[in-house]
């Protein structure tokens, strides 16, 4: 039943305004503002969580791994478990942006009420007012000074487009053991480590939607 109404909420998603569309199915967690269902990729309305491998600062001055712990939470809440997402928009890449609910709980509300990450503001105000009571309450990201996940992806990608063999094209396209294409964005855990060997086939991209259209898939952080 599961797959028809995913086959249903795709056909819709790609024939109806994307605002008029439903996709509901299990879920696979991502990170903190993205899971798929099925063969959709879906980046969560409202809400921009810190990166896989950033951290955060506490008003005490220690560092914590708040991305991991945004991924880990959003996992605990919708990872492996049905969830009805409302069709939003579509972003730059094709993905679906959409509010989703597992057992009647607005997954990107949790995690801002949490203090697991950010009202995205620039896209939407739907959750400022959530966002202002979890930052007077100092929970999460707001107990200290943490850096704005989109500053943190604009200070790490300028860096590695000065540095790439093509300024500007600095996502990396491996090609891992099994034979899957997967890229690296510069905030990657693991994009440091990652070797580009373009004999096998590897590759640099410009951006993630040139990397999507080669055939290459995202880094999942779980």
């Amino acid at each position: 039943m599961s797959r028809i109404i995913l086959a249903l909420g795709f056909a819709l998603a790609t024939a109806l305004p994307a605002h008029s569309a439903q996709i509901s199915g299990v879920a696979s967690v991502t990170d903190g503002d993205t899971i798929t269902i099925g063969a959709v990729r879906i980046r969560i309305h409202g809400i921009d969580a810190p990166e896989a491998g950033q951290q955060c600062r506490r008003q005490s001055g220690r560092s914590w791994q708040c991305g991991t712990a945004a991924t880990n939470r959003m996992a605990e809440i919708a990872d492996g478990r049905a969830a009805d997402c409302e069709v939003r928009d579509r972003d730059v890449y094709g993905r679906i942006i959409a509010v989703c609910y597992v057992d009647g709980v607005d997954v990107g509300g949790a995690l801002i009420d949490e203090g697991l990450a950010w009202a995205f503001l620039r896209y939407s105000e739907d959750y400022a007012e959530r966002e202002a009571t979890a930052r007077s309450a100092r929970l999460g990201i707001w107990d200290g000074k943490s850096e704005a996940p989109w500053d943190y992806r604009a200070n790490r990608w300028e860096r590695a487009a000065a540095a790439a063999p093509t300024p500007g094209c600095p996502i990396k396209g491996n090609i891992n053991r099994q034979g899957e294409k997967i890229y690296h964005t510069p905030w990657s855990p693991w994009y440091d480590r990652t070797q580009i060997d373009e004999s096998r086939g590897q590759r640099w991209f410009c951006d993630e939607a040139e990397a999507v259209d080669a055939g290459w898939r995202p880094a999942r952080w779980r």
